[in-house]
């Protein structure tokens, strides 16, 4: 507002009155530009009275210039002008209006219009922002008002095919397809968007500048809700690309003859035709709501989720083979193929494409069986039969590798000329054949042959092509043995040729004939024999096998009950064999177990039965033995017969029996117990120490049902908590004091009490249970030396014994490891006890263990040190800190000077190695004194206590420390 007071007294006072009376800021000022009066509004804004200053002092920068110039001129004449003002809350924008004074000087009224100005920058601002946009959209923006289209953006009219300016003179009709497309398209729209709501439709077509068409998403609706006047904003997006991959989607989902399947959370959304078909639902029926519903179980169903959904975790597909079901719950197998629709978005569910290989699967099991079929008929054939391509065999059946002297598979890759002995008669061969199969004819012919052992032999060959198109590939081949059969016919020609001239003809055909009827009649009783040789002998050493075992056994069990005598079964185990057959090969292994056979029939009589079980057991049947005395003098044979040594390939091998004897009708009266009873008696035998025989008797069938009965308690002992740690001290010589505790193992057996370690701990060893109980005794010790710290008692060392079995267990180290970190105990408190045997077995393996065991800061020790191997270089080689002289040289110390020498040699080794020495088994004082003479520093013995359990032990190792 303008403020008139032109009619106003010029006193300060009165104009001041007049300020006050505005809701402006407001002040005057005199000729000198001197303010003079202000009201509270400037004030305020100001932040301080602006009384006496000069008029240009309120403006801030250039502003206070423009207020001097225009002062001047508000002295005369009403003015505007826009200036910033210095204010308490910073620059502020104002519209200064001014009137001259009518005795001098000037009013001056300020309008903020800093907010308007800042209004006006943000909206220029947003204007081009959304000009930028709306030019850069990648869908089309148009925007038409009154039937016509005024503008749209560059992307519309790309779509189009015009230019925006262009574009703004086309009528709308001209867009569609047809003027009744328009007039329905625009009836639509405009129905809806009449009612303030947003049109939308998801596939319209409209026309290019070129007359093609294209397919459009379409959103509209008014600029001003309630004014429809005010015009409609049209946004289009080109989907026509969209719409196209769409349809062929759709037509290879209908027209697949694939099963395919949408899922969301396993539950099916989505078919196509083949997957009704596929599975048996028909167009009008239900599909299941579950993908279990396509299983037989929901087992099978879980498996095919998790492995699926582990695959779609790490962005992959999921492929495999399964049983499903159909709806009427027949069986089918099916290729599944499964991904993500999205991997991005994994809500948006699964897809599924579902082969039918129900045929094919019959398929592969029926060529699997045929080519098992195939195979067997090969391996059971009389005539080698060979595949043959390139010059180089490809396969072949057993009896072509048996022709050759071959061992199974040695004649695989082979090449064919090895098997003539000449260069010319391979040729030769070669062109015979090559002609006849370039006249797509079988080839037959005889030629002489040669075995891996230079033995030459004639052979009836017959050959074709695979394929009698292409002579030049894959031929198989038959391959027969008629070197006999050449023979006989040589004989007939010879004799043929003596016979006089006068029947020579006729003579000659009877000779022809015969001879085909010889060599018909031979080759069957020749086939005849080979095949019932082959089912009743073993094929390595050609003795009985077991089935011709039983029957003659059964025949020697009548007869010597018809004569009143006794049958001896004898059954024969190699020892040691194992560690020959692995360490030199089978083939040494075969040639030895073929020595002994022969070595064996050497050695009995010519109506005694030399039969193979197998592998290296023997069985020899002695018939008419009328006292068990008679049996010594065989076993003693055949024990002489086997101990001279089998030279093979450099090396002279030894080996020994160990056999077991039992006797009709004393020990059994059937086949079946004769064998079991003979078997028990060799296990005797080995328990024996081998290279012995043993005869059956009760005793030994009460031994193997103890034995049994052992092992089945010992199974469960572990479980049920009847294994028990005992504890036997260590003393120092020097102190008479406990130096550690040796932890051994009891086992408290329900209604009978402790069981003595010997008659257990073999058996542990045996069935490989030591490994676990071994594991629970380092567990449960290292567990009882915390109790005892956590009571007040001092640490004391434990020393555990490791079995070969368990310190060759490949977890052994890792388990170890365990249960120190899990009990937390002391590793320099743990000392483990291992055999010389057993550091022996796999020095390099050994070498390795002990050394991880030594860096943790375990301590190593050799037990029963003397009673092993004799060589000493693996005391430099392992880190071993003690060794443990084994009681057997402690036992007889007084009396034998053979121990004592053998006990200073020990400690003389030891001192000079830096080792500690423990003596085992001292019961004696005399003992403790020769042993404190030769400076042994530790003992161990019933003379200062037996194994003590673990509440005896703590009352020990209280006394101990208190004393």
């Amino acid at each position: 507002m303008h403020l008139k007071m032109d009619r106003m007294p010029s006193q300060p006072a009165l104009v001041a009155d007049a300020l006050r009376l505005l809701g402006a800021p407001a002040c005057a000022c005199d000729g000198a530009g001197i303010i003079i009066a202000a009201n509270d509004a400037l004030g305020l804004l100001l932040g301080a009275s602006p009384l006496g200053r000069a008029l240009p002092e309120l403006f801030v920068d250039a502003a206070a210039q423009t207020a001097e110039g225009q002062l001047a001129q508000a002295l005369h004449l009403g003015c505007n002008w826009h200036g910033v003002l210095g204010a308490a809350r910073g620059r502020v924008e104002v519209q200064v209006r001014s009137q001259p004074l009518a005795h001098g000087g000037a009013s001056l009224v300020f309008a903020d219009v800093s907010a308007y100005e800042q209004g006006r920058e943000t909206l220029r601002t947003t204007v081009l922002e959304e000009r930028v946009l709306i030019e850069n959209a990648p869908v089309g923006i148009l925007f038409t008002q009154g039937g016509r289209m005024r503008s749209c953006n560059p992307r519309l009219a790309a779509m189009a095919g015009y230019t925006p300016e262009e574009l703004a003179c086309v009528a709308p009709v001209d867009m569609f397809e047809s003027p009744e497309a328009f007039v329905h398209f625009m009836n639509g729209a405009f129905g809806t968007i009449a009612q303030g709501q947003v049109y939308e439709k998801t596939g319209q077509r409209f026309r290019r500048r070129d007359g093609s068409l294209f397919w459009c998403r379409v959103r509209a609706h008014l600029v001003e809700p309630d004014r429809r006047e005010a015009g409609t904003i049209w946004i289009v997006e080109d989907i026509t690309e969209a719409r196209r991959a769409q349809l062929e989607v759709e037509a290879l989902l209908t027209n697949s003859a694939l099963a395919i399947i949408f899922t969301r959370e396993r539950a099916i959304t989505r078919c196509n035709g083949g997957f009704r078909e596929m599975f048996g639902y028909p167009a009008e029926s239900a599909l299941p709501t579950h993908v279990r519903g396509l299983y037989a179980d929901d087992a099978a169903c879980d498996a095919i989720g998790a492995a699926a959904f582990e695959q779609f975790a790490l962005g992959r597909s999921y492929t495999t083979e399964t049983a499903m079901v159909r709806a009427d719950g027949t069986p089918l197998w099916v290729q599944l193929i499964g991904f993500m629709v999205n991997p991005e978005e994994p809500l948006h569910g699964n897809a599924w494409i579902v082969e039918d290989r129900t045929r094919h699967k019959r398929s592969e099991e029926s060529l699997r069986d045929a080519l098992l079929e195939n195979q067997a008929i090969l391996d059971s054939a009389v005539l080698g039969i060979a595949v043959v391509e390139n010059g180089h065999i490809l396969h072949c059946n057993r009896k072509m590798e048996e022709l050759f002297g071959c061992v199974p598979g040695g004649i695989g890759a082979v090449s064919v000329r090895t098997l003539y002995p000449d260069a010319d008669a391979w040729q030769a061969a070669r062109a015979e054949t090559a002609r006849d199969f370039a006249a797509a004819r079988v080839h037959v012919s005889e030629h002489r042959l040669i075995r891996r052992d230079g033995e030459v032999f004639w052979a009836r060959l017959s050959g074709r092509p695979f394929d009698l198109e292409n002579p030049g590939g894959r031929s198989v081949w038959m391959v027969d043995d008629v070197t006999a059969q050449r023979e006989a016919a040589e004989e007939v020609r010879r004799a043929r040729d003596e016979l006089e001239v006068r029947v020579a003809e006729r003579t000659a055909e009877l000779a022809g004939a015969n001879a085909l009827l010889q060599d018909e009649i031979l080759e069957r009783r020749q086939a005849e024999a080979r095949v019932h040789h082959m089912a009743y002998h073993d094929s390595l050493t050609g003795l009985p096998n077991r089935a011709l075992l039983a029957d003659r056994m059964e025949q020697a069990i009548l007869a010597a009950g018809r004569s009143n005598t006794k049958l001896a079964v004898m059954f024969i185990d190699l020892d040691r064999f194992k560690t020959i057959n692995d360490s030199l090969g089978h083939l040494t292994g075969d040639y030895l177990l073929k020595e002994v056979a022969n070595r064996l029939c050497r050695a009995v009589r010519a109506s005694d039965t030399v039969a193979r079980l197998g592998g290296d057991e023997f069985v020899v049947l002695v018939p008419g033995v009328h006292a068990s005395v008679e049996c010594d003098a065989v076993g003693d044979k055949i024990i002489e017969a086997l101990a001279l040594p089998v030279p093979v390939d450099g090396h002279s091998l030894h080996i020994s029996p160990s056999i077991g004897i039992c006797l009709y009708p004393d020990d059994g009266a059937d086949v079946e117990t004769l064998m079991r009873h003979a078997d028990s008696a060799m296990y005797h035998a080995k328990a024996a120490g081998r290279n012995n025989y043993q005869f059956f008797n009760q005793r030994i069938n009460q031994a193997a049902a103890r034995h049994f009965e052992l092992e089945s308690n010992l199974r469960t002992a572990l479980a049920n908590g009847e294994f028990e740690p005992f504890y036997q001290p260590i003393m120092d010589m020097a102190t008479r004091r406990v130096h550690a505790l040796e932890v051994l193992l009891r086992w408290r057996r329900p209604g009978i009490g402790l069981a003595l370690p010997d008659d257990f701990i073999p058996i542990l060893e045996e069935n490989g249970m030591i490994v676990p109980v071994g594991e629970w005794v380092i567990r449960r010790a290292c567990e009882q030396s915390m109790a005892w710290q956590r009571q007040g008692l001092p640490p004391v060392p434990l020393a555990i014994n490791l079995s070969a079995r368990q310190f060759m267990h490949r977890a052994l180290v890792a388990s170890i490891r365990r249960i120190v970190d899990e009990t937390g105990i002391d590793p320099t408190l743990v000392e483990f006890e291992i055999t010389e045997s057993a550091l022996m077995q796999h020095s390099e393996q050994t070498l390795e263990i002990l050394g991880q065991i030594n860096r943790m800061g375990m301590r190593l020790s050799i037990d029963d040190f003397g009673t092993g191997y004799s060589s000493l270089a693996y005391l430099k080689r392992f880190p071993v800190r003690k060794i443990k002289i084994d009681r057997a040289f402690i036992r007889e110390l007084e009396a034998s000077s053979e121990d004592r020498a053998i006990v200073a040699a020990v400690m003389a080794l030891a001192n000079s190695l830096q080792l500690q020495v423990v003596a085992e088994g001292v019961e004696t004082e005399e003992q403790l004194a020769l042993l404190q003479g030769y400076g042994c520093q530790y003992v161990q013995g019933w003379l200062f206590a037996k194994a003590l359990d673990s509440e005896a032990t703590r009352e020990l190792l209280a006394a101990d420390a208190g004393s």
